[in-house]
């Protein structure tokens, strides 16, 4: 379409060029506004999106500095995808970014099209690209924003120019529809445009262009200004498809947002309309300035449009919640926080990994070496006394471990160790996280090689306990005694913060090590004494070196996953971030 309509109306090729020249400066700007909100951005979003005046404000101020609100709903799906920030706090800062993506308008309406900006442009780009040749990091990205705005404001100048050269061949003016009618028409329109350049910035510079040189009314304007703000919602709802529930639940909230917004905006356009003029007297814009009212416009049905839906957030949030259910599959169990659209942002993927691999050994390792004990997860979690607790588990579970390991591990170990080798492969990681993925992989497979020890611990237990061999029932039993102490020291350790248990931890683990080495003189004795038989002992033996190997194992689990070594996402030592 672009093709013909370039062939037929050549015209239009130079407000062609200024679009695409200014969409490119938009992607150099977000790229070099990445290097200095390094470590800036993962360290703010947990501690401000716990209040919602704190999620707005920041979304607000960040997509001011991107200069893209897309950019910001993309990155905020992800976050929420990874369990990073809460629904609530998302939506937060979806709405501040819809009021931080007005700062384009303003930037536009006040600098862009009142000043010769193609002269301002060129010593930008000179030094812009001279910049991002350099090899420090920050004169690259000090490049890159510098480039960024000169082909920005290039873009800009194009399409004025085309924009003049266009207003002498046709007069687009005279397709304005005036009216409720043309307010509909148009707003399409702006939804369409929007759609095609997947950015609202792009559609605002394209309509502030048009308005400054009358090719298009200022009535029309508004609706296309409305329009552009629902079209802004595709890019969200496109980065939702390959993220969980939680992304698409915030990609929802953003469309429901920006559509009720426009909603109120079409009704009450003639009352906001006077508003801006009354404030335009205020702030000195004049009367004829129609493109710095455009700008006033965009930032007051925004903001108007929080003010509005403020008071419905919790409402809104329990209504995604319910509307959009998570997928529970009865036979196998599936990874709940790795998805495609985290992959683009490292530490959030190294987040999302962590707490895959947290949720693998809470719901489904912990419960197969509980349940492969002849033990209830309740009774380790509980304060009874080991002792006790062996004593009273003397009934055969029945517990397939096999069966437990192909719904609940199989898959989602798969699917860690897949999305590990994807990020490392994809992604250029420094080497601190590229040994973050590595050691989580290991912890994964540690997991998986004590479900296989504890298969074989399972059988000879439910064997001891047939047989009613009494010194050999009590041999097992304090098996069992040791690993219960160990998965109860390991709960304490990841729901309390008290390092004490860590210390525990290593105490075991040292023992553990030191009775891999050396023989158990009870079994000697037995054996001695033929208080038990051959085969009985070799059953014995083999799982005396099982259960120290376990224990050691799964101790090395806790710590890689819960030994704070995610405090990545609190340290500011950390240069990778999660842009």
């Amino acid at each position: 379409m672009l093709a013909v309509l370039l062939y037929f109306n050549p015209n239009f090729k130079t407000i062609g060029a200024g679009v695409a020249i200014l969409l490119f400066g938009m992607i150099m700007l977000e790229e070099g506004f990445k290097v200095f909100t390094k470590g800036f951005l993962k360290n703010i979003l947990k501690k401000v999106t716990n209040k919602l005046y704190k999620s707005i404000t920041v979304g607000a101020i960040v997509t001011a500095i991107l200069n893209s609100s897309s950019l910001v709903s993309v990155i905020t799906i992800s976050f929420i995808s990874a369990g990073l920030i809460s629904l609530s706090g998302g939506i937060g800062l979806i709405f501040g970014a819809n009021i931080g993506s007005t700062a384009t308008a303003w930037l536009i309406a006040a600098f862009g099209l009142k000043i010769n900006i193609a002269t301002l442009a060129m010593p930008m780009l000179v030094f812009g690209l001279i910049f991002s040749f350099q090899k420090k990091e920050a004169l690259k990205g000090l490049g890159n924003v510098l480039a960024g705005l000169g082909f920005f404001f290039l873009g800009i100048h194009f399409m004025k120019e085309g924009f003049d050269v266009f207003s002498y061949n046709i007069d687009l003016t005279q397709y304005a529809i005036k009216g409720f009618l043309g307010i509909l028409v148009y707003a399409g329109l702006g939804i369409v445009i929007t759609t095609i350049l997947q950015s609202s910035g792009a559609t605002m510079a394209l309509i502030l262009t048009a308005l400054s040189v009358e090719q298009i009314t200022y009535e029309n304007a508004l609706a296309l200004a409305i329009g552009a703000n629902i079209g802004t919602t595709i890019t969200a709802v496109l980065g939702s498809i390959s993220a969980n529930v939680a992304g698409r639940r915030l990609a929802t909230a953003h469309v429901i947002f920006n559509i009720v917004t426009a909603i109120v905006a079409i009704i009450f356009l003639p009352p906001i309309t006077n508003l801006v003029n009354y404030l335009a007297i205020i702030f000195g814009i004049s009367e004829s300035d129609f493109t710095l009212k455009l700008s006033l416009f965009h930032t007051l049905f925004n903001v108007f449009g929080v003010l509005i839906m403020l008071p419905f957030i919790k409402k809104l949030e329990n209504f995604l919640v319910k509307f959009l259910k998570e997928k529970v599959s009865k036979d196998i169990d599936e990874p709940k926080f790795l998805n495609e659209a985290v992959l683009e942002f490292p530490s959030a993927t190294i987040h999302a990994l962590t707490e895959e691999s947290k949720y693998l050994y809470k719901n489904a390792v912990f419960e197969i070496v509980a349940h492969g004990l002849n033990i209830h997860r309740d009774d380790i979690k509980s304060s009874k006394k080991v002792g006790k607790i062996v004593k009273n588990s003397n009934n055969d579970l029945n517990v397939n471990v096999t069966d437990l390991y192909l719904k609940k591990v199989k898959t989602i170990y798969g699917e860690i160790l897949k999305y590990a080798s994807t990020a490392q492969k994809n992604q250029k990681l420094p080497e601190k996280l590229s040994t973050r993925i590595d050691d989580i992989k290991i912890a994964n497979r540690k997991m998986v090689e004590t479900i296989k020890d504890v298969r074989e611990l399972n059988k000879n237990i439910t064997l001891a306990l047939n047989i009613k061999n009494k010194y050999l029932i009590k041999e097992y039993n304090n098996f069992r005694k040791k690993v219960i102490k160990v998965l109860r020291i390991i709960y304490l350790f990841r729901t309390q913060d008290d390092e004490k248990y860590g210390l525990k931890l290593a105490e075991l683990k040292n023992e553990a090590k030191e009775n891999i080495k050396h023989s158990n003189k009870s079994m000697d004795k037995l054996i001695r004494d033929d208080l038990i038989t051959t085969e009985m002992a070799s059953s014995l033996f083999n799982d005396y070196a099982n259960v120290n190997d376990m224990i050691k194992k799964l101790i090395e689990v806790a710590e890689i996953l819960y030994d704070d070594k995610d405090s990545l996402f609190e340290n500011n030592n950390f240069s990778e971030d999660i842009l």
